[in-house]
């Protein structure tokens, strides 16, 4: 055997000693540079967030009869952190959530303190929301935010509280040295590479086009289709994850929908994580021939060894469904798909997709039609005969709301394999932040003047325009109201001063926006609420929550202003949905202020992206020449006209502060109001089910001797108990497992897939029966074999103990 070639080199001449310490040490010396290329740590997680699957209104569209009933997908937070070894961190959380709650960011950041110190605060986490339509509300404090879901919701708020704290401890536990690479597109590659050009319109072409022409010309499009996309690498794993920003509403799921869903943005994480995972195990598998059991999830890649048809029949039938049992909680868990694909000491790959400024930008790509005549609608107002109740955007899978939110979630996954699998920018430089809160109630704002110079003007205390109980082509509202009214109508003005009459000085600082609801001015909640809704929403209801003195409990004026840095990536956190226009000149006047300062931190390489919804939510921010307009956006910019230029004001304060490392005052602290919470939604009194018939029985089984094919839907009722027993936190509702062997079922598709479905009913309103029913579209890619479902919950005895129980459905083939 021959030794280490040092050994030879001992009994020839000392010079060659002495060129082969030089030549080990220069190598030495380039394992180190390669090494220190990867200047940060590095760390992801993630954790469910899925709140309460029944009886609780959906966030987004504030359509009272929109009341959860089951999962269509499963919601996560996703974490990361990216760290200096020896200095500053950042962490940025992206909530499969409508939005960020002030008080769900208040109450992450008291656990973090108590964890951790002063090592996560207000100023370096951030905490963004994707703006799905189709997640439980009750979360937020404010009470024109949670009217709908009568009031506040704890099981909402707990789960989001907790999923968010978990998946930051996960990030900060899996911090390792590593590396970020940028990649918005490169020519190199694709002259569209980085533009995602299918996946979101502009809902709000006119009031677009009231924008000077001169700066539309600088643009291609009237909606943003670039998507920034950042590349996590663990310096022994290789890639971790991913995160990136792109612009379309969470409206691919209608406002009757009523399962639980990440709508586009959620179901293009779920793509992506298995994407990469399939790949890897794959991967993996090939490697590894002798594997004893094929990995979980790939059961349908790797196909098991096949029987004939009729020796799977026979296999079936010798499985019919059996009584419901009794269960652990665990169970649940344990069954779930992806927990099989973990690797004890290898990061997990998570994927996500964060929201930007999306506030004008559908992801019914078709347009918006008239649904009694078919017809496009009216431009400017987005009417059919007058009325905005009949118009309505497709998504691009019309009719089928689930077909949009997988194509327009398809074409975003697909972008981001794309610039994934080509990004090569690193990231490289300092790790900073800066983070203030303004009121935004009474702010000064200089802007240019006509005719020359600066004049000072103020933003106004809230209040939301007639167009805004218009809705919009996503969700439109009812009766007369309709986008781009500038005027208002005399009814509707009477109803408005019976809530609150607002001054003179409010109806000139707000104008053109004629004020329905003078919200920043009212100190008593009132029965409507500002976004996608129509305006009759709350008429069944009898509501009169108190908020403290001194406080207005209907909306926030407070909001948390951040820029976070890493190395020529800034993230500027924005408490709302600013328009595209409005985007691009906050974006811009950021970046001039970084380009032109600071010492040459920065080139013109700076990666400016626009976080929305993140930290707290205060609705729309429109340019000023888009509220002149007074669509649905304009009227639900709430601070007046000038609000955009507050926001490029005080972010260009942040930006300055950032390149010369001066502090920011940290400005007036939001009101914590969660002790003062009110929730009038009932709770679960006991569950129950007909005599002789166990929690978890079949009650509708699939046919004996079935057999189905790819692209059937194949459907079993339970019976069951109500969801808000157990949410069933980093578990499963619902299961499909193939056979392995004669005996060994085992999972394949489970709440986080696409194809499987968990809908939950009961006969009435105050029945104490319920049942669930599962349905699973069999994907093409399906192998041949016996399958059953089977179907997880907890029941409520009488006396508030809660029993899990499991059941499952007779075998099928899949042929």
């Amino acid at each position: 055997m021959e030794g280490f070639p040092a050994q030879k080199l001992v009994a020839q001449k000392p010079c060659a000693i002495i060129r082969f310490w030089i030549l080990l040490l220069l190598l030495l010396q380039n394992s180190s540079g390669i090494l220190s290329a990867s200047n940060y740590l590095v760390g992801l997680g993630s954790y469910d967030i899925t709140g309460p699957a029944a009886d609780v209104n959906m966030m987004g569209y504030a359509n009272t009869e929109q009341i959860a009933s089951g999962v269509h997908l499963r919601l996560r937070a996703r974490a990361f952190i990216v760290a200096e070894p020896q200095g500053n961190r950042v962490v940025f959380v992206n909530l499969d959530a409508c939005m960020a709650s002030q008080l769900v960011t208040l109450k992450v950041l008291e656990r973090l303190k108590a964890r951790y110190g002063n090592l996560y605060t207000e100023n370096n986490v951030a905490i963004s929301g994707i703006h799905t339509h189709a997640g439980p509300g009750g979360y937020l404090q404010y009470v024109v935010y949670i009217v709908t879901s009568l009031g506040f919701v704890r099981q909402s708020f707990d789960v989001l509280v907790d999923g968010i704290e978990q998946s930051i401890i996960q990030a900060h536990e899996n911090l390792r040295p590593g590396s970020v690479l940028v990649n918005k597109g490169n020519e190199k590659y694709s002259l569209l590479l980085g533009e995602l050009l299918d996946a979101g319109i502009s809902r709000s072409p006119s009031a677009y086009l009231n924008n000077p022409a001169a700066e539309r010309s600088k643009y291609k499009f009237d909606t943003d289709k670039e998507m920034t996309l950042l590349k996590f690498e663990d310096d022994e794993w290789g890639p971790v994850g991913s995160f990136n920003w792109f612009a379309t509403h969470g409206t691919s799921m209608s406002r009757t929908n009523s399962l639980i869903s990440g709508d586009n943005k959620g179901a293009a994480a779920r793509f992506m994580e298995d994407w990469f995972n399939e790949n890897d195990i794959q991967n993996a598998y090939s490697e590894n021939s002798e594997a004893d059991e094929i990995p979980r999830r790939v059961s349908n890649i790797i196909p098991v060894a096949q029987k004939n048809h009729h020796e799977l029949l026979e296999l079936a039938a010798s499985f019919q469904s059996p009584p419901g049992k009794r269960a652990t909680r665990f169970m649940s868990v344990a069954r779930r798909v992806r927990s099989a694909l973990r690797q004890a000491d290898k990061p997990t790959f998570l994927s996500a997709f964060c929201q930007s400024n999306c506030g004008d930008v559908s992801p019914n790509v078709l347009g918006a039609f008239c649904i009694d005549t078919g017809l496009p609608c009216e431009f400017n107002h987005s009417t059919c005969g007058g009325k905005n109740e009949l118009c309505y955007g497709r998504g691009p899978g019309h009719p089928d709301e689930f077909e949009n939110t997988r194509i327009i979630g398809d074409r975003q996954f697909k972008k981001a394999v794309e610039l994934f699998t080509q990004a090569s920018e690193q990231l490289k430089g300092k790790v900073d932040y800066r983070h203030t809160y303004v009121d935004f109630s009474k702010l000064e704002v200089t802007v240019p003047k006509l005719g020359g110079g600066n004049e000072v003007v103020k933003t106004c205390p809230a209040a939301m325009g007639f167009g805004f109980a218009a809705g919009t082509t996503d969700g439109p509202g009812a009766f007369d109201f309709k986008q781009g009214d500038d005027k208002g109508n005399a009814f509707w003005k009477l109803v408005r001063n019976f809530l609150k009459t607002p001054g003179k000085e409010q109806e000139d600082c707000q104008s053109p926006k004629p004020i329905l609801l003078d919200t920043g001015e009212m100190k008593l909640p009132y029965e409507w609420a500002p976004w996608d809704m129509n305006v009759n929403a709350f008429s069944d209801l009898n509501v009169n929550l108190e908020v403290p003195d001194g406080e207005c409990g209907a909306i926030p004026s407070i909001l948390p202003l951040q820029i976070l840095r890493i190395g020529q990536l800034v993230i500027l956190s924005v408490p709302g949905e600013f328009t595209t226009m409005a985007g691009r000149r906050l974006r811009d006047a950021v970046k001039t202020v970084l380009t032109s300062g600071g010492n040459g931190q920065f080139d013109n390489n700076v990666h400016v992206v626009i976080a929305g919804l993140t930290n707290t939510y205060s609705q729309y921010v429109t340019t000023f020449e888009e509220y002149d307009v007074q669509r649905y956006e304009g009227a639900s910019t709430l601070f007046g006209p000038h609000t955009l230029a507050a926001y490029i004001q005080e972010f260009q304060k942040l930006a300055t502060a950032l390149i010369n490392g001066q502090p920011v005052e940290p400005g007036p602290q939001p009101p914590d109001l969660l002790d003062k919470q009110i929730g009038l939604l009932t709770p679960v009194v006991v569950d129950r089910t007909p005599r002789g018939v166990k929690f978890g029985d079949v009650s509708s089984d699939v046919p004996q001797n079935s057999t189905f094919k790819r692209g059937d839907t194949v459907t079993v009722v339970f019976w069951s108990a109500c969801p808000r027993n157990d949410l069933l936190t980093e578990g499963t509702f619902t299961l499909v497992e193939i056979l392995h062997g004669r005996d060994s079922w085992v999972p394949i598709h489970d709440d986080d897939d696409f194809c499987l479905r968990f809908l939950w009913s009961r006969p009435s309103k105050l029945s104490t029966r319920s049942q669930a029913t599962i349905e699973w579209r069999i994907p093409e890619s399906a192998a041949s074999g016996v399958y059953r479902i089977k179907h997880f919950g907890a029941s409520k005895g009488l006396m508030g103990a809660i029993r899990h129980f499991t059941g499952s459905s007779g075998a099928f083939v899949v042929a």
